[in-house]
């Protein structure tokens, strides 16, 4: 099932990107799925493990603080970030996607929206004190990814904190189809935006088969 619903995700991604429009392909993937999730292959309907495993790790509170969750997709991963008491923004490109999470969760205090993050809202600047990033950069094509980062670096406010999980690659290794495998020192564009590395991890996780991630974490 999963290895055909990537299929059909890739190739929207391929025709879309092929008529110049490589983001375009998202809300058409979401409206496709009429509402049924099994189609998305990203929707696991709840939240990163590792997203949660970091958390708790931190022992990161969300009491008077505010998180944004990029690229929410169904929204699992912003709504345990409002569970643990962050105000949380949580934004996609497609607005079905965003229209899905408020289904989802009618009585939510999230604040879903539809925004682009290649054009995101200039008060979002340094307006977050925690930003979360799993999984977006590696649907986006090599060429749009020094942008989103630098975007996803300016919403991290002083003393604020960036989270980010991809798919990894060495630089020798074939890009490969979507979602593509991000190579490290593409991660040093954060560091290049003005955040500090705290610490990063290079694993095989426990899919069948295990897929090589990056994880990392940076503050401001």
């Amino acid at each position: 099932m999963v290895d055909r619903q990537r299929a059909t995700a890739r190739e929207l991604a391929q025709q879309f990107l092929a008529q110049g429009n490589p983001l375009g392909w998202f809300d058409t993937l979401y409206a496709l799925a009429r509402e049924n999730p099994s189609l998305i292959p990203w929707a696991e309907l709840r939240p990163n493990p590792h997203l949660i495993e970091w958390l708790d790790t931190q022992r990161m509170q969300g009491e008077g603080r505010k998180a944004v969750k990029v690229g929410c997709g169904l929204g699992d991963d912003a709504e345990e970030l409002a569970r643990r008491g962050f105000t949380t923004t949580a934004f996609d490109v497609s607005a079905t996607a965003i229209a899905w999470c408020r289904q989802r969760f009618p009585q939510t205090s999230v604040h879903y929206l539809v925004a682009d993050l290649l054009a995101a809202p200039a008060h979002w600047d340094a307006a977050f004190d925690l930003v979360v990033e799993s999984y977006t950069l590696q649907v986006l094509p090599a060429a749009l990814r020094a942008d989103a980062i630098h975007a996803i670096a300016r919403f991290v406010r002083p003393g604020g904190t960036l989270f980010v999980v991809a798919r990894g690659r060495e630089p020798a290794d074939a890009t490969g189809e979507m979602p593509w495998p991000l190579i490290r020192t593409e991660l040093e564009g954060f560091t290049a935006c003005g955040l500090t590395e705290q610490a990063s991890r290079d694993f095989m996780d426990d899919e069948d088969p295990p897929v090589r991630r990056f994880l990392a974490w940076y503050t401001r």
